[in-house]
């Protein structure tokens, strides 16, 4: 058995502090192995050389060699049988040792052999194997020595670039969830910004289509209490391919049959999916689908479907993203439908508000006026029986003022249904003076404007708004409600707040039939002021008249 000589063990080492250097610079995992693998080979003399990594259950994951024979790599299935113990293996003759080492099946004929661990810590990383000597009959004592050598450096090698990886791939997912994020903020800031059914579908569709770098996209919505979806956004490629069929039931195609599962479902394979009810997409190229449900409480909006003209494989952070889209977008749908329901029943509600109103105050006061003119009429044509003249000016004179009195509520009415907008170039005090001039021209009741500040400018234009708008709704059920004869209105700031009270003197109302008394009026009041970030507060008693008080903050909350 030949020693090295101690040239030759300083060469060796010097050549390993040199491919240590190497090693360490050298991130590919793969190439690594494959440049240990020609260094253990070169530096004994090896025939063949080896180098095995396995996992967490002890099965291979990597698997790197020199010149071995292809066949034989493939008929061992990549996975040499020697054991997976910490120490090192030096047999001359495998058949005849004492210390058997078991080959796999259909493995050639081994001459000689030395195993050498890979162990970092306490864990087995894997093997380095060498088969065969080409110039002695055995590896020696002193091949160990080096190949263990090698190990040691090999292992630090593979622990930095494993490290490495991990590393990159924890970046890389940071990087996509930190994307995802982005695209699902800067959806949920577009839908929770508008206000229409067609922006919301139209700013989500065509995000995701480029987000995912698909071809073309749909979105079906559900017909309210019914089982259809129709097909309401198409953006994309070959539009003719699509059309032909833009109606699906609930379980029908794939469509259907996502509503129905209210689960993401994908198609690979269009041309034999059963699913595809529409052989058109399949012959214009398009061979994926992913069809995600559109949801909000629990109750299904309508369907996203996304198209592929290639083959796309979908990650579980994919699904989870695109759920979360799908919510996103279902909500805003439903909000909106909800908050056009709102205002239908808004309209229903003001329409027998103002049918109750004209039928109690002005149909009442026009009939009254008929009743005197009546009496006049047959004061005229019965004279002997009346008491003259002077009689009937006086009733013509009742249905004068009562004419005009109907023709100021009436007056008000209008000036309700079509109300003044703030005007933006002027400063707040002067657009309050401006519907109090208009109040008093239509209901004929004194006004008097307070304003303790001079133009309210750090105030945001949104919030003098909601204050200009409550001041218009507040006069209004004066005008209607109160029969007052004087409405005051004051402006002021205190503690980083703007305060607004519209009082008047008329005959009041109970405040715990508020919602009776002030009819739509006073829920559009207390939505506005909320929405600015302020309260409000209803103050009234019959014969004492009533109050409104409201605030917002001059700053923060509210604020656009």
């Amino acid at each position: 058995m030949t020693k090295l000589t101690q040239i030759q063990l300083e060469h060796h080492l010097g050549a390993f502090h040199q491919v240590s250097r190497d090693l360490g610079s050298n991130l590919s995992l793969d190439t690594l192995l494959e440049r240990i693998a020609r260094l253990a080979h070169a530096q004994v003399q090896a025939h063949k050389a080896i180098i095995a990594l396995r996992d967490e259950a002890g099965e291979i994951e990597n698997f790197v060699h020199i010149r071995l024979v292809e066949g034989v790599v493939k008929r061992v299935n990549g996975k040499p049988g020697w054991g997976k113990d910490r120490q090192g293996v030096s047999l001359p003759e495998i058949g005849n040792s004492i210390r058997r080492v078991k080959s796999p099946a259909n493995h050639p004929e081994i001459a000689a052999f030395l195993g050498v661990p890979l162990v970092s810590g306490e864990k087995v990383l894997g093997h380095i194997y060498l088969i065969d000597k080409e110039d002695a009959p055995e590896f020696t004592p002193d091949d160990e020595r080096l190949m263990k050598t090698l190990a040691a450096y090999a292992t630090v090698a593979i622990t930095n670039v494993r490290l490495y990886q991990n590393i990159l791939s924890y970046d890389h997912q940071l990087n996509q969830q930190n994307e995802d994020l982005a695209l699902i903020n800067d959806l949920a800031q577009t839908v929770a910004n508008s206000w229409d059914i067609k922006e919301i579908m139209s700013q989500t569709l065509s995000k995701v289509i480029d987000y995912l770098g698909v071809s073309t996209g749909e979105i079906y919505l559900r017909d309210t209490g019914g089982e259809d979806l129709r097909l309401s956004l198409f953006r994309g490629d070959d539009f003719n391919a699509f059309y032909p069929k833009n109606i699906f039931r609930v379980g029908e195609g794939i469509v259907g049959r996502v509503a129905e599962q209210a689960k993401i479902l994908v198609s690979n394979s269009l041309a034999e999916d059963p699913r595809i009810l529409r052989p058109a997409i399949h012959k214009a190229g398009f061979r994926s689908l992913m069809g995600i449900p559109l949801w909000a409480r629990r109750k299904l909006v309508g369907v996203m479907t996304l198209f592929s003209k290639s083959e796309r494989i979908s990650s579980e952070r994919e699904f989870e993203l695109l759920t979360t889209i799908g919510t996103w977008a279902g909500i805003a749908i439903e909000n909106v439908r909800l908050q056009q329901k709102s205002k239908r029943m808004a309209v229903l509600e003001e329409r027998e508000r103002i049918g109750m109103d004209l039928h109690d105050g002005i149909i009442q006061s026009l009939y009254s006026i008929g009743l005197t003119l009546d009496y006049g009429k047959m004061i005229l044509e019965n004279p002997k029986e009346s008491e003259g003249t002077e009689d009937v000016l006086d009733r013509l004179n009742l249905a004068t003022s009562g004419i005009n009195n109907a023709i100021n509520d009436i007056r008000s009415y209008v000036s309700d249904l079509r109300p003044s907008e703030m005007v933006e170039g002027k400063t707040l005090p002067e657009n309050l003076a401006f519907i109090l001039e208009q109040f008093e021209t239509h209901s004929q009741i004194k006004g008097e404007l307070e304003v303790t500040v001079p133009s309210l400018n750090g105030l945001p234009f949104q919030k003098k708004a909601t204050l200009f708008h409550i001041c218009q709704e507040a006069l209004a059920n004066t005008a209607r409600h109160s029969q007052a004869t004087e409405a005051k209105v004051k402006l002021w700031t205190v503690d980083g707040r703007a305060y607004l009270k519209v009082s008047d003197n008329g005959k009041g109302f109970n405040i715990d039939t508020a919602d009776t008394s002030l009819g739509h009026g006073l829920s559009n009041m207390q939505r506005r002021v909320r929405k600015a970030g302020g309260d409000i507060r209803i103050d009234s008693a019959p014969l004492k008249g009533t109050t409104v008080e409201v605030w917002v903050p001059v700053g923060g909350a509210g604020g656009t």
